[in-house]
Protein backbone atom coordinates (compact mmCIF):
# COMPACT_ATOMS: atom_id res chain seq x y z
CA UNK A 1 0.00 0.00 0.00
CA UNK A 2 2.96 2.47 0.70
CA UNK A 3 4.14 1.33 -2.38
CA UNK A 4 1.26 2.10 -4.40
CA UNK A 5 0.72 5.25 -2.32
CA UNK A 6 4.16 6.82 -3.28
CA UNK A 7 3.63 5.73 -6.77
CA UNK A 8 0.10 7.56 -7.27
CA UNK A 9 1.59 10.86 -5.46
CA UNK A 10 4.42 10.73 -8.12
CA UNK A 11 2.02 10.16 -10.62
CA UNK A 12 -0.27 12.67 -9.80
CA UNK A 13 2.92 15.48 -8.84
CA UNK A 14 4.43 14.74 -12.96
CA UNK A 15 1.06 15.49 -14.12
CA UNK A 16 0.44 18.75 -12.35
CA UNK A 17 3.86 19.48 -13.29
CA UNK A 18 3.38 19.19 -16.99
CA UNK A 19 0.11 21.35 -16.43
CA UNK A 20 2.38 24.07 -14.82
CA UNK A 21 4.58 23.85 -18.02
CA UNK A 22 1.80 24.67 -20.37
CA UNK A 23 1.24 28.50 -21.09
CA UNK A 24 -2.21 29.80 -23.11
CA UNK A 25 -1.61 32.29 -25.40
CA UNK A 26 -4.06 34.84 -27.33
CA UNK A 27 -3.29 37.74 -29.64
CA UNK A 28 -4.89 40.82 -30.96
CA UNK A 29 -2.80 43.43 -33.69
CA UNK A 30 -2.12 44.16 -36.77
CA UNK A 31 -1.11 42.53 -40.10
CA UNK A 32 0.68 44.23 -43.23
CA UNK A 33 3.40 43.12 -45.71
CA UNK A 34 5.97 44.08 -47.62
CA UNK A 35 6.42 43.46 -51.22
CA UNK A 36 5.90 45.16 -54.86
CA UNK A 37 3.06 47.14 -54.09
CA UNK A 38 4.27 48.21 -50.11
CA UNK A 39 7.65 48.67 -50.28
CA UNK A 40 8.23 49.84 -46.74
CA UNK A 41 9.93 47.34 -44.67
CA UNK A 42 7.65 48.04 -41.44
CA UNK A 43 4.88 50.06 -41.46
CA UNK A 44 1.04 50.65 -39.68
CA UNK A 45 0.27 52.41 -43.10
CA UNK A 46 -2.98 49.92 -44.99
CA UNK A 47 -2.87 47.41 -41.66
CA UNK A 48 -5.14 45.37 -40.26
CA UNK A 49 -6.36 43.50 -37.86
CA UNK A 50 -4.49 40.20 -36.55
CA UNK A 51 -6.06 37.57 -34.40
CA UNK A 52 -4.17 34.58 -32.87
CA UNK A 53 -4.38 32.08 -30.64
CA UNK A 54 -1.61 29.57 -29.07
CA UNK A 55 0.33 27.98 -26.07
CA UNK A 56 3.80 27.49 -24.55
CA UNK A 57 5.47 24.65 -23.48
CA UNK A 58 7.97 25.63 -20.61
CA UNK A 59 10.79 23.13 -21.69
CA UNK A 60 13.24 25.55 -18.95
CA UNK A 61 12.59 28.63 -17.00
CA UNK A 62 13.96 30.57 -19.88
CA UNK A 63 13.36 28.65 -22.99
CA UNK A 64 9.60 27.54 -24.50
CA UNK A 65 8.21 25.53 -26.60
CA UNK A 66 5.49 27.73 -29.23
CA UNK A 67 2.66 27.17 -31.32
CA UNK A 68 0.05 30.09 -32.87
CA UNK A 69 -2.65 30.11 -35.43
CA UNK A 70 -2.99 33.94 -36.50
CA UNK A 71 -5.07 35.29 -39.20
CA UNK A 72 -5.33 38.66 -40.82
CA UNK A 73 -5.22 40.30 -43.86
CA UNK A 74 -2.55 41.99 -46.03
CA UNK A 75 -3.11 44.50 -48.53
CA UNK A 76 -1.85 46.79 -51.37
CA UNK A 77 -2.40 49.73 -53.77
CA UNK A 78 -0.45 51.62 -55.80
CA UNK A 79 -2.32 54.70 -55.34
CA UNK A 80 -1.36 54.84 -51.43
CA UNK A 81 2.11 53.52 -52.04
CA UNK A 82 3.26 56.63 -54.40
CA UNK A 83 6.11 54.19 -56.29
CA UNK A 84 4.40 53.25 -59.66
CA UNK A 85 1.21 54.98 -59.50
CA UNK A 86 0.88 54.40 -63.55
CA UNK A 87 0.82 50.85 -63.25
CA UNK A 88 -2.60 51.26 -61.00
CA UNK A 89 -2.91 47.73 -59.35
CA UNK A 90 -3.84 46.52 -56.26
CA UNK A 91 -4.50 43.93 -53.89
CA UNK A 92 -5.86 42.54 -50.60
CA UNK A 93 -5.82 38.85 -49.56
CA UNK A 94 -6.60 37.23 -45.93
CA UNK A 95 -3.39 35.12 -44.36
CA UNK A 96 -3.89 31.89 -42.15
CA UNK A 97 -0.17 31.76 -40.37
CA UNK A 98 0.19 27.94 -38.61
CA UNK A 99 3.77 28.72 -36.27
CA UNK A 100 5.52 26.15 -34.35
CA UNK A 101 8.82 27.30 -33.44
CA UNK A 102 11.19 27.75 -29.94
CA UNK A 103 11.18 31.20 -27.99
CA UNK A 104 13.98 32.10 -25.38
CA UNK A 105 13.33 34.86 -22.58
CA UNK A 106 17.11 37.12 -22.50
CA UNK A 107 16.38 37.21 -18.64
CA UNK A 108 14.74 34.89 -16.37
CA UNK A 109 11.09 36.12 -15.92
CA UNK A 110 10.58 34.42 -12.42
CA UNK A 111 13.36 37.08 -10.83
CA UNK A 112 12.02 39.74 -13.54
CA UNK A 113 8.97 41.79 -14.17
CA UNK A 114 9.98 43.26 -17.86
CA UNK A 115 11.72 40.49 -19.90
CA UNK A 116 12.56 40.92 -23.28
CA UNK A 117 12.33 37.65 -25.15
CA UNK A 118 13.05 36.06 -29.14
CA UNK A 119 12.14 33.45 -31.13
CA UNK A 120 12.39 31.74 -34.69
CA UNK A 121 10.54 28.65 -36.20
CA UNK A 122 8.60 27.89 -39.29
CA UNK A 123 5.03 28.11 -40.50
CA UNK A 124 2.39 27.19 -43.19
CA UNK A 125 0.19 29.62 -44.65
CA UNK A 126 -1.91 30.42 -46.57
CA UNK A 127 -3.25 33.03 -49.03
CA UNK A 128 -5.43 34.04 -51.92
CA UNK A 129 -4.71 37.39 -53.62
CA UNK A 130 -7.78 38.73 -54.97
CA UNK A 131 -8.86 42.38 -56.62
CA UNK A 132 -12.07 44.04 -57.38
CA UNK A 133 -12.65 45.22 -60.93
CA UNK A 134 -14.69 48.21 -62.60
CA UNK A 135 -17.69 46.90 -61.94
CA UNK A 136 -16.94 46.24 -57.77
CA UNK A 137 -16.77 42.46 -58.89
CA UNK A 138 -14.66 40.18 -56.26
CA UNK A 139 -12.20 38.42 -58.73
CA UNK A 140 -9.35 35.63 -57.44
CA UNK A 141 -6.02 36.83 -59.06
CA UNK A 142 -3.98 33.46 -58.85
CA UNK A 143 -6.27 31.82 -61.53
CA UNK A 144 -5.52 34.32 -64.12
CA UNK A 145 -2.53 34.34 -64.11
CA UNK A 146 -1.36 37.94 -64.49
CA UNK A 147 2.21 37.24 -65.65
CA UNK A 148 1.73 34.43 -67.80
CA UNK A 149 1.59 31.73 -65.38
CA UNK A 150 1.09 28.27 -67.30
CA UNK A 151 2.48 29.34 -70.64
CA UNK A 152 4.86 31.97 -70.63
CA UNK A 153 8.40 31.66 -70.33
CA UNK A 154 8.13 28.51 -68.55
CA UNK A 155 6.15 30.54 -65.33
CA UNK A 156 4.21 28.12 -63.30
CA UNK A 157 1.65 29.33 -61.12
CA UNK A 158 2.26 29.67 -57.49
CA UNK A 159 1.16 27.76 -54.87
CA UNK A 160 -1.80 29.23 -52.54
CA UNK A 161 0.05 26.94 -49.36
CA UNK A 162 3.44 27.58 -48.92
CA UNK A 163 6.26 27.51 -45.79
CA UNK A 164 7.57 30.49 -44.50
CA UNK A 165 10.32 31.19 -42.04
CA UNK A 166 8.85 32.91 -38.79
CA UNK A 167 11.34 35.71 -36.35
CA UNK A 168 10.85 38.08 -34.11
CA UNK A 169 11.06 39.05 -30.45
CA UNK A 170 8.90 41.45 -27.98
CA UNK A 171 8.32 42.10 -23.94
CA UNK A 172 6.75 40.21 -21.53
CA UNK A 173 5.52 41.66 -18.56
CA UNK A 174 4.68 39.27 -15.53
CA UNK A 175 1.26 40.42 -13.66
CA UNK A 176 2.27 37.74 -11.74
CA UNK A 177 3.48 33.56 -11.71
CA UNK A 178 0.80 32.75 -13.73
CA UNK A 179 -0.06 35.63 -16.04
CA UNK A 180 1.78 37.44 -18.40
CA UNK A 181 0.94 40.59 -20.96
CA UNK A 182 3.12 40.61 -23.81
CA UNK A 183 4.26 42.70 -26.66
CA UNK A 184 5.26 40.99 -29.73
CA UNK A 185 6.46 41.77 -34.14
CA UNK A 186 6.63 38.56 -35.70
CA UNK A 187 7.81 38.70 -39.27
CA UNK A 188 7.70 35.78 -41.91
CA UNK A 189 9.94 35.40 -44.32
CA UNK A 190 8.76 33.66 -47.38
CA UNK A 191 9.79 31.90 -50.64
CA UNK A 192 7.64 33.72 -53.18
CA UNK A 193 7.21 36.80 -54.71
CA UNK A 194 3.66 36.79 -55.58
CA UNK A 195 1.92 37.27 -51.67
CA UNK A 196 0.33 40.52 -54.34
CA UNK A 197 0.29 38.75 -57.27
CA UNK A 198 3.13 40.81 -58.81
CA UNK A 199 6.80 39.83 -59.43
CA UNK A 200 8.54 40.17 -62.41
CA UNK A 201 7.72 41.37 -66.33
CA UNK A 202 4.83 41.66 -68.31
CA UNK A 203 4.00 38.94 -70.45
CA UNK A 204 2.62 39.56 -74.33
CA UNK A 205 -0.16 41.61 -74.33
CA UNK A 206 -2.03 38.80 -77.32
CA UNK A 207 -0.33 35.59 -75.80
CA UNK A 208 -2.29 36.50 -72.56
CA UNK A 209 -5.18 36.78 -74.54
CA UNK A 210 -5.60 34.17 -75.80
CA UNK A 211 -4.27 31.55 -73.11
CA UNK A 212 -6.23 33.27 -69.93
CA UNK A 213 -8.63 35.23 -71.43
CA UNK A 214 -9.86 39.03 -71.36
CA UNK A 215 -9.82 39.47 -67.75
CA UNK A 216 -5.93 38.48 -67.00
CA UNK A 217 -5.12 40.80 -69.89
CA UNK A 218 -7.80 43.56 -68.02
CA UNK A 219 -6.20 43.03 -64.44
CA UNK A 220 -2.38 42.46 -65.27
CA UNK A 221 -2.30 46.36 -66.08
CA UNK A 222 -4.60 48.89 -64.53
CA UNK A 223 -3.23 52.21 -65.75
CA UNK A 224 -5.57 52.29 -68.74
CA UNK A 225 -8.09 52.88 -65.95
CA UNK A 226 -6.71 56.55 -64.37
CA UNK A 227 -8.88 59.07 -65.28
CA UNK A 228 -7.94 60.92 -68.32
CA UNK A 229 -4.86 58.09 -68.76
CA UNK A 230 -3.79 57.31 -72.69
CA UNK A 231 -1.67 54.44 -71.71
CA UNK A 232 -1.66 51.24 -73.19
CA UNK A 233 -0.82 47.56 -71.97
CA UNK A 234 3.33 47.74 -71.56
CA UNK A 235 5.44 45.67 -74.01
CA UNK A 236 6.50 42.30 -73.63
CA UNK A 237 9.11 41.98 -71.10
CA UNK A 238 8.75 45.86 -69.34
CA UNK A 239 9.10 45.54 -65.79
CA UNK A 240 6.04 45.23 -63.79
CA UNK A 241 7.40 43.74 -60.57
CA UNK A 242 10.85 43.41 -58.58
CA UNK A 243 11.90 39.48 -58.83
CA UNK A 244 15.03 40.01 -56.77
CA UNK A 245 13.28 40.70 -53.74
CA UNK A 246 11.00 37.77 -52.03
CA UNK A 247 7.42 39.20 -50.31
CA UNK A 248 7.36 39.31 -47.01
CA UNK A 249 4.17 39.66 -44.08
CA UNK A 250 4.30 40.68 -40.42
CA UNK A 251 2.33 40.62 -37.12
CA UNK A 252 2.57 43.22 -34.59
CA UNK A 253 0.21 43.73 -31.52
CA UNK A 254 -0.11 42.71 -27.63
CA UNK A 255 -0.88 39.72 -25.84
CA UNK A 256 -1.55 37.71 -22.62
CA UNK A 257 -0.17 34.07 -21.56
CA UNK A 258 -2.08 31.95 -18.94
CA UNK A 259 -0.48 29.41 -17.25
CA UNK A 260 -2.95 26.56 -18.06
CA UNK A 261 -2.38 24.83 -13.71
CA UNK A 262 -1.95 28.00 -11.87
CA UNK A 263 0.89 28.33 -9.30
CA UNK A 264 0.15 28.89 -5.60
CA UNK A 265 2.08 30.97 -3.85
CA UNK A 266 3.07 28.81 -1.91
CA UNK A 267 4.92 26.87 -4.60
CA UNK A 268 6.31 29.96 -5.91
CA UNK A 269 9.60 30.32 -4.31
CA UNK A 270 11.40 27.44 -2.28
CA UNK A 271 12.94 27.86 1.13
CA UNK A 272 16.14 29.60 -0.51
CA UNK A 273 13.61 32.47 -2.09
CA UNK A 274 14.52 31.22 -5.46
CA UNK A 275 11.32 29.57 -7.36
CA UNK A 276 10.45 26.09 -5.85
CA UNK A 277 9.12 25.17 -10.03
CA UNK A 278 6.91 22.88 -9.02
CA UNK A 279 5.95 22.43 -5.33
CA UNK A 280 6.70 18.54 -5.51
CA UNK A 281 8.78 16.94 -2.99
CA UNK A 282 12.27 16.16 -3.32
CA UNK A 283 12.37 13.13 -0.53
CA UNK A 284 10.56 10.28 -1.44
CA UNK A 285 10.06 9.26 2.21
Amino acid sequence: MKSLFLSASILLCVNFSEAQNIHFTMFAGISNYQGDLQPKRFTFEQGNLALGVGGLYELSEKLYLRGNVTFGKIKGDDKKSFTNSTRNLNFASNVLDVHLGLEYDVLNSYDRSLVPFVFAGVSIFNFSPYTFDTTGRKVALQPLGTEGQGFFQGREKYGLTQLSLPFGGGLKLALSENVRVRFEIGFRKTFTDYLDDVSSTYADRAQLLINNGQRAVDLAFRGDELKGSTLAYPAVGAQRGNAGNKDLYYFAGIGISFRLSPMSESRERGAGGGRGKFGCPTNLY
